[in-house]
């Protein structure tokens, strides 16, 4: 975890010295979430919500780097025999770090790492954040198209790359089988002059 924490700070130092200009902005929009993995058959998916700022740091022409801090929505719905249905709602603060490139003034493409740190978890309306890990690591995918110069919409799907239960006793066999986040996430951004 600290070598992905310096690895981010040291590629965000690295472009905030070479950055060409820098633009802020704000984004929010629809998540589509849901936890996968071997013991995750009967989750459904459970809608929710993302917003937050973000800063676009360009490199070079075609390049920039895009980080973002977004509250977001996210969990599974549980589908059980019978009537046993219940939601996990899931709330993460996270802090994605993306390599944003241009295909033309309009098209983008974007992938990166993210790290997220939960602030609650509830299932049914009770406290379960005893249950879940603290942080969460993921990497997304996107694309992204520019209406204008201020006004973007795009799509990005963050695969979970951590576990999200809490288990001490993790071996490799049950890291591979353990459930993780999976989001699908449309979103509208705004950048300021």
């Amino acid at each position: 975890m600290k070598k992905v924490i310096l690895t981010t700070m040291a590629i965000l130092a690295f472009g905030f010295a070479n950055a060409q200009k820098t633009r802020f902005g704000v984004k929010g929009g629809l998540n589509v979430s849901t936890l996968t993995g071997e013991y995750e058959d009967d989750t459904k998916s459970l809608i929710g919500f993302h917003v937050g700022g973000f800063a676009e740091i360009k490199v070079i022409e075609r390049l920039a780097i895009q980080p973002e801090l977004l509250f977001s929505a996210q969990g599974a719905r549980f589908e059980g025999i019978g009537n046993d249905k219940y939601d996990a709602k899931l709330n993460y603060l996270n802090i994605p770090v993306l390599a944003k490139f241009y295909i033309t003034k309009q098209f983008t493409v974007e992938a990166g790492p993210q790290i997220g740190f939960l602030l609650s978890a509830k299932i049914e309306g009770e406290d379960a954040k005893d249950f879940y890990k603290s942080a969460d690591f993921g990497f997304n995918f996107g694309a992204g198209y520019n209406f204008t110069d201020n006004f973007s919409a795009g799509i990005r799907y963050t695969v979970g790359l951590s576990g999200v239960y809490d288990n001490d006793n993790e071996d490799l066999e049950d890291y591979i089988d353990s459930s993780k986040n999976s989001n699908l996430a449309l979103f509208v951004g705004y950048k300021f002059n």
